[in-house]
């Protein structure tokens, strides 16, 4: 399977020459480069996928593959870091997921950019992204997917500050860019702590189960833990702030700031499941040795999802309710992951967390270039400036719907069963945390069916010029993501992704199922009567606006950040260093140099270039050094 170093090769290649060909080419040009290039990806990608699941089963188990491998950097007697293609059930499965959201961005993005500014611009760090992400995923070695784990937060970067003449467009960009590099530094000091003791970056030797490679990591001890349960908490706050996990999120909803088909590609499919993917490529290590770490990342999960669901019903910006309602999701399959075992029923949870990352995919890049769609026909991200749409856009609307009905968990779309198998595993974990969940499956259904009903229900809004669909190269990935948001849950994923390799079938549970059921049906049949015919605007309770004002504030996370980088850290220990650095570190040198001059300008007479002036020199400092030898 050689050939998959061309799915690495074809974006690449695609950046590099928009990049370089600037404005040179015309939209229609660059855009049929970027997108064609996607297409031979996708193509590719779907390729490798049938190959793999249809040949590379050996005694019931799916094997490892890597066509290539190659020898980048020695670092001492037995470490070193390769470059090489990793395929087993969990790379080939984000090749699908990345390949084809990408891809329907990319089509979708032929009508949403065109005429913008910097046209070709936008392809290009498309590309650079798609290609960033398929490395991350592909990569043979923890300290490779570092590298391309460090290229997709600087092509996330580019994509989220698109915008650059508007402020708010670059201050997001670089808000994401200080948090998501902060989480890194924790994460690239886990890599090196557990390199150190282990000697490997492979994946290979690392996941393989065998206690030896960590016998030196688990006895040596620091602070009440073994280094190897330190490095692997480092490594997962990495994967927190890529996947905006509470409290790393801060970012993630500021930057919606960026062109709308972004925020579908790496806010909502792809580059917030890296942290997903990270905690599943690693997974045997935390399960079988630090299961403790394991333990921290579900009820990490469980806050993050309740805390994130919560502020997402008092959003009115649709963009801001779906970024919200991602890392919600997100906390789903990081639950999902920390309530698993290895193999068997028990490893129901890994199944269930990777079986709802790839139909979260689809659905939410359904919502998310939905919301798209509306925003390019009322011009405005707000919700009151919406309503009545569903017959000016019927496409738009029975798109949306299919996948707000996903996210809801309504048989027999397919969040309902990715969702219902996370819920399953939890309530075999702990029946509180079910249940928790399950509250969470119910905000869920709520804010998602007040979002479907103020857009495409109740009055329509005045506008300056008259609504119609969105272009065919807009509804046609609307449609395309539609298909599998209906279908995908009757993928046979248990017999495709497990921990452990070998086939699972699913079981349903069916009191499970049916109480999650039931607890979405009422949540949106309570939108359903706030939302869907208002004759007058919902109104809070009196007892709760305290706390729907700080819920409306995002419960002033960010204000906290300010307040600790800005009265703390700058204008405290910032303020004191900056004044040592000015007058006593700059005061020192500038002294040096003062001193410095005052003496040369006292001793310049010594080379004034006269010869009477040098044999008196000469002479005298003949005498002193023989006075010195008799006397001394």
């Amino acid at each position: 399977m050689e050939y998959t170093l061309m799915i690495l090769l074809l974006p690449l290649v695609s950046f590099v020459l928009l990049g370089l060909s600037g404005n040179k080419l015309s939209h229609k040009t660059s855009g049929m480069i970027g997108t064609g290039s996607l297409l031979m990806v996708a193509l590719l990608s779907f390729y490798a996928a049938g190959e793999y699941f249809t040949t590379q089963k050996v005694d019931a188990i799916f094997q490892t593959l890597v066509p290539l491998n190659v020898p980048w950097l020695n670092m001492g007697a037995n470490l070193h870091i390769d470059m090489g293609i990793l395929l087993d059930p969990l790379s080939v499965m984000m090749l699908v997921v990345i390949s084809t959201v990408s891809l329907m961005v990319h089509i979708y993005s032929l009508g949403y950019m065109k005429g913008e500014k910097g046209f070709q611009r936008y392809y290009a760090f498309l590309s650079l992204f798609t290609f960033s992400m398929l490395g991350l995923v592909l990569s043979t070695n923890i300290f490779q997917m570092y590298i391309f784990w460090e290229l997709v937060g600087v092509s996330s970067y580019l994509l989220i500050g698109f915008y650059y003449t508007k402020p708010s467009a670059v201050a997001a960009a670089k808000k994401a860019f200080i948090v998501t590099r902060f989480a890194d530094m924790f994460f690239l000091i886990g890599i090196l702590v557990l390199s150190y003791y282990t000697q490997t970056f492979d994946f290979g030797t690392l996941t393989s189960g065998n206690g030896a490679v960590f016998q030196q990591a688990i006895s040596t001890q620091f602070l009440g833990a073994s280094a190897l349960v330190w490095a692997m908490a480092l490594i997962f706050i990495g994967g927190a702030g890529k996947s905006a996990m509470f409290p790393l999120h801060i970012w993630l909803p500021d930057a919606m700031e960026g062109p709308t088909p972004v925020s579908a590609l790496i806010h909502a499919a792809t580059m917030v499941v890296a942290g997903v993917y990270l905690v599943a490529r690693l997974f045997p290590v935390y399960v079988l040795f630090t299961p403790q770490v394991l333990e921290g990342i579900a009820y990490v999960g469980a806050f993050t999802s309740m805390f994130a669901a919560v502020i997402a019903i008092v959003q009115t910006d649709i963009k801001r309710v779906l970024a919200f309602s991602t890392i919600s999701q997100i906390g789903f399959m990081m639950v999902a992951l920390g309530v698993s075992k290895f193999d068997g029923h028990e490893g129901l949870g890994y199944m269930a967390s990777l079986f709802h990352l790839f139909t979260h995919a689809m659905f939410k890049a359904l919502l998310f270039l939905g919301a798209g769609s509306v925003i390019h026909a009322v011009h405005s991200n707000e919700m009151e400036n919406m309503g009545g749409l569903r017959k000016k856009m019927p496409i738009t609307h029975l798109t949306f719907l299919t996948a707000c009905l996903a996210i809801a968990g309504i048989p027999p779309f397919s969040g309902f069963f990715s969702k219902d198998e996370i819920l399953s595993a939890t309530y075999q974990y702990n029946t509180g945390l079910g249940i928790w969940m399950t509250l969470v499956a119910g905000l869920t259904a709520f804010y998602m069916f007040r979002l479907y009903y103020s857009i495409f229900w109740g009055k329509e809004k005045q506008h300056a010029h008259p609504l119609h669909e969105s272009p065919k190269s807009m509804t046609f990935p609307l449609i395309f993501l539609a298909i599998p948001t209906l279908l995908g849950g009757f993928i046979p994923f248990g017999q495709l992704v497990t921990a452990d390799r070998a086939p699972y079938t699913i079981h349903m549970d069916w009191l499970v199922a049916v109480i999650s059921v039931v607890v979405a049906l009422e949540a949106i049949f309570i939108a359903s009567k706030l939302y869907q015919h208002p004759k007058k605007p919902a109104t809070v309770p009196s007892g709760l606006k305290g706390f729907h004002k700080a819920a409306s504030h995002r419960f002033y996370v960010d204000e906290v950040y300010l307040f600790v980088t800005k009265k703390i850290l700058f204008n405290g220990i910032s303020r004191a260093f900056a004044w040592f650095d000015r007058h006593v570190v700059d005061g020192f040198i500038n002294g040096l140099a003062t001193a410095t001059d005052w003496f040369s300008i006292r001793i310049r007479g010594f080379q004034s270039g006269e010869i009477a002036w040098y044999a008196w020199v000469f002479l005298f400092g003949t005498l002193l050094i023989t006075v010195l030898i008799l006397f001394i």
